[in-house]
């Protein structure tokens, strides 16, 4: 009889094993997903390269999707709020700020 018991709460353990296993789904990607959808602050200096507009940072130039939302602010160091999209080299600014002293490129150095 104990093995009987025993054999059918092992059954049942493992059936219960399986039933969480294919609960699980796997994973899929979404592209929406992506640091574009969130807004992030970004430092760096406007170029002009003609009419092209770029955001050039520390680390990289970035295309600017709208790119009338910087005229008049050429060869100026800035602060942006805007969604990046490394995937593309994009980014797209919702706003544009000079920055505070505390966040100058000389404390940027530091």
């Amino acid at each position: 009889m104990k093995v009987f018991l025993l054999t059918m709460f092992s059954l049942c353990f493992t059936a219960g094993l399986g039933a969480v296993a294919q609960d699980t789904p796997n994973p899929v990607p979404r592209t929406d997903q992506v640091a574009g959808n969130r807004l992030t602050t970004v430092m760096g200096t406007v170029r002009a390269d003609g009419e092209v507009l770029t955001f050039v940072t520390d680390q990289r130039a970035w295309n600017v999707d709208n790119p009338e939302i910087l005229k008049g602010r050429e060869g100026h160091y800035v602060r942006v709020t805007a969604h990046v999209y490394p995937d593309k080299g994009s980014i797209h600014i919702t706003e544009v700020a000079t920055p505070t002293a505390s966040e100058s490129r000389k404390n940027d150095a530091r």
